[in-house]
């Protein structure tokens, strides 16, 4: 990790968010999006007769699904510094910069990227686990920490 960002964190007495945490809070936001989107294209879900078909609907929404995941991790890191999976396990993101919440661009590049680094594969989340300051790809393109509460 940075050494600079070492001893802000160190001053601040702030900590990093283990791993752990993170992985359960993503599996809540996960859950609840997938809910949301089911909800939101009951209709068409509901006319599925089979699993092909159900997979053929998901392909088919799969723009819709990336601009909810945008709109919703950039909403509430804006406005609350995490996620409701983050809010759960008490965690959230802090700028570098400020150690205050994101501001709209830090969070939208933070969602934007993020759902490119699922698309590749979660590469960017791998590195995550591997990166001493534990700094996915689209914490360190929007400059955040995920840090305890």
């Amino acid at each position: 990790m940075n050494e600079e960002i070492q001893n802000i964190l160190h001053r601040e007495g702030i900590t990093l968010a283990d791993t752990k945490k993170r992985a359960i809070a993503f599996f809540i936001d996960e859950m609840l999006l997938s809910f949301l989107f089911i909800i939101a294209f009951w209709d068409s879900f509901a006319s599925a007769t089979n699993t092909e078909e159900i997979i053929n609907l998901t392909n088919t929404f799969v723009l819709e699904y990336m601009a909810l995941k945008i709109v919703y991790q950039t909403f509430f890191v804006l406005q609350y510094g995490a996620s409701i999976g983050k809010i759960i396990m008490k965690i959230r993101v802090i700028e570098i910069r400020t150690l205050q919440n994101p501001n709209i661009i830090a969070s939208f590049n933070r969602a934007v990227f993020r759902v490119i680094s699922e698309m590749l594969f979660y590469l960017g989340f791998l590195w995550g686990m591997l990166d001493p300051s534990r700094q996915t790809w689209h914490d360190k393109t929007a400059k955040t920490l995920v840090t305890n509460v």
